[in-house]
């Protein structure tokens, strides 16, 4: 039988997720609630589309010559895409079998025991750490921020390239005590190769309207840049890259 997976949408040629020119393939399904998601309309599994690996592998190649030479490749991203194991594990061995580079875009709140061959195929993990205040990430989350810590963990342990991200919401994730904490945390890894801080935005708002959720930061503002800066700044103290 051929694998197939939910997925919500593909983006062709992104430029955001992961190094040079990339097919980005959206999967349905997550099991955060983050409250500053702007893509809502990717947590229930059931609303997503089937699609096929050979579906998806024929797309793919029609982008391989822009990939190629831009040093670029595919992002599995989400929702939460370690949801569908084995749809990425088969994805991943093919896009290796095409010589083309891989990148896990992940929350990493998935028990490990699941998705180690994934990440055996992953050449570039993108990891989302929320908070890192255990309180914040449950308050942020509606989940226990352990996997994810243990997830970094495991990818300094095999040494898994590593790009981290952090969403940087005024008034939730900006305290600057835990964000040193956790840029403590990173600097022990060994295998971070930098940190992107992403500055809160609100272009997902209408989904949540749309959706009827509550949208609890209706009234929060995006970071200033001063703010942004000082927050770069306590990740650089740690010798750590930022972007």
């Amino acid at each position: 039988m051929k694998t197939t997976g939910k997925i919500h949408s593909v983006e062709t040629c992104g430029t955001l997720d992961g190094p040079g020119i990339r097919f980005v393939i959206f999967t349905q399904g997550c099991p955060l609630r983050c409250q500053y998601c702007h893509n809502p309309d990717t947590w229930k599994m059931e609303d997503g589309k089937n699609v096929t690996v050979d579906e998806l592998m024929k797309e793919i190649n029609k982008y391989k010559s822009y990939m190629k030479y831009s040093g670029g490749g595919v992002t599995a991203s989400g929702g939460e895409p370690l949801m569908q194991p084995q749809f990425i594990k088969e994805l991943f061995e093919r896009c290796k079998g095409e010589r083309i580079h891989t990148v896990l875009d992940t929350s990493g709140c998935i028990s490990l025991n699941k998705v180690k061959e994934v990440i055996e195929l992953t050449d570039l993990v993108l990891l989302d750490i929320k908070s890192f205040d255990v309180h914040k990430y449950k308050e942020i989350t509606g989940a226990s921020l352990e996997p994810t810590i243990e997830f970094a963990k495991y990818l300094s342990k095999i040494n898994k390239p590593m790009w981290v991200r952090y969403v940087l919401v005024p008034g939730l994730t900006d305290d600057f005590d835990s964000i040193a904490k956790l840029a403590e945390f990173l600097s022990n890894l060994g295998n971070v190769e930098k940190v992107e801080i992403l500055p809160f935005h609100k272009m997902g708002e209408y989904k949540w309207e749309e959706l009827k959720y509550e949208y609890k930061l209706k009234d929060t503002q995006p970071p200033s840049k001063e703010r942004v800066e000082k927050v770069s700044n306590i990740f650089r103290k740690y010798n750590l890259s930022v972007r």
